[in-house]
C-alpha cells in the first residue's frame, strides 16, 4: 500500500511496471481495486498508476473535497507529487468523466484518454443512478463473478457522502459540451449491457468528434474490464501502443471484438 500526502492528507495510490505512465481512474463504485488486472497486463511496457479519489478506498475522507472540482484537481496534485510531466488517462464512470473535464483544463498533461463507461449524453443516464445508495449501486452494477466480489469489498470502503456528491455534481456536468471540449485522442468504451444507461447505446445516432472513437463490448455492463477482462485488456494496450496523436478509430479491430463495426 502506497501513500501520498497532498494538502495534509492521505492519498492511497498503487503503482507497478516500468515505462511511460498510466494513470488509472475509478468509478462511483470502486477504488484502485477495479484496475489491478489492467495493471498488471500492461505492467511490462508501462508504469501504471491507479489512486483512490477523496473519500474512496484508503484516501482520506473529508466531505470539504467531495466536489468533482475538487476530484479533478487532485489527479494536479498527484501528478505532480509523481512528477509525472504527461500521462495517458483510463476512467470509469466518475474517473471518465473526471478524466475529460482534467484534460479540458491540462491538455498538455495529457497524451490520450481511454473512457469507460461513460454516458455518451445526459439523457441516457438512467435516473436510479441517482437514487441509489452505495451498497445499491454496488448490488446493480457489480456482477456475480469472484474478481467482482473483490471489487464490492473495496468499493463499500467508500464515504457513503463522496459518492452522493459525486453523482449530485453530475447533473451540472454537460457530457456532450464535454466531449467536444477535449482536443485529444479519446477511446469510448461501453457495456452494451450497462443497467446505468437507460437505452441501448449503440441505437442512439450520436455524433463524435472526429478524435473520438465509440467500441462496444456486447456481453459487458458497467464493468468491462472485468466482464470482458481479456479482450479488454487487449483493447487497452493497442490503443496505449498508438502513436501519439492518432486517432483511435485507427486501431486494428480483433475478430472477437469486431461485431461494433460489421
Amino acid at each position: 500500500m502506497s501513500t501520498v500526502i497532498i494538502d495534509k492528507q492521505t492519498v492511497h495510490y498503487e503503482v507497478l511496471g516500468r515505462g511511460r505512465p498510466v494513470l488509472f481512474l475509478h468509478g462511483w463504485v470502486g477504488s484502485y481495486r477495479c484496475w489491478v488486472p489492467a495493471m498488471q497486463a500492461i505492467s511490462t511496457y508501462y508504469r501504471s498508476y491507479a489512486i483512490d479519489l477523496w473519500g474512496f478506498g484508503g484516501s482520506a475522507r473529508d466531505p470539504t473535497r467531495y466536489l468533482i472540482t475538487n476530484q479533478k484537481d487532485l489527479i494536479f496534485h498527484f501528478m505532480n507529487e509523481m512528477d509525472i510531466q504527461k500521462t495517458a488517462l483510463i476512467g470509469h464512470g466518475l474517473g471518465a468523466i473526471l478524466s475529460l473535464m482534467f484534460t479540458v483544463d491540462h491538455p498538455e498533461m495529457v497524451d490520450r484518454i481511454m473512457a469507460v463507461s461513460l454516458s455518451l449524453e445526459n439523457a441516457l443516464i438512467n435516473p436510479l443512478l441517482f437514487r441509489s445508495s452505495p451498497e445499491e449501486l454496488a448490488e446493480w452494477l457489480l456482477g456475480d463473478t469472484f474478481e467482482a466480489e473483490a471489487v464490492r469489498k473495496e468499493a463499500l470502503k467508500a464515504d457513503q457522502n463522496a459518492v452522493l456528491r459525486a453523482l449530485d455534481n453530475l447533473r451540472s456536468v454537460d457530457l456532450s459540451e464535454l466531449m467536444s471540449q477535449c482536443k485529444k485522442p479519446c477511446l469510448l468504451v461501453n457495456g452494451i449491457n450497462d443497467p446505468s444507461i437507460t437505452k441501448p447505446i449503440e441505437e442512439k445516432n450520436i455524433r463524435y468528434p472526429h478524435h473520438f472513437h465509440h467500441i462496444l463490448f456486447n456481453q459487458s455492463g458497467h464493468f468491462p474490464m472485468i466482464d470482458q477482462h481479456g479482450k479488454f485488456n487487449r483493447l487497452m494496450f493497442d490503443f496505449l501502443y498508438l502513436e501519439s496523436g492518432k486517432n483511435p478509430s485507427e486501431l486494428q479491430l480483433k475478430d472477437e471484438w469486431k461485431r461494433r463495426l460489421r
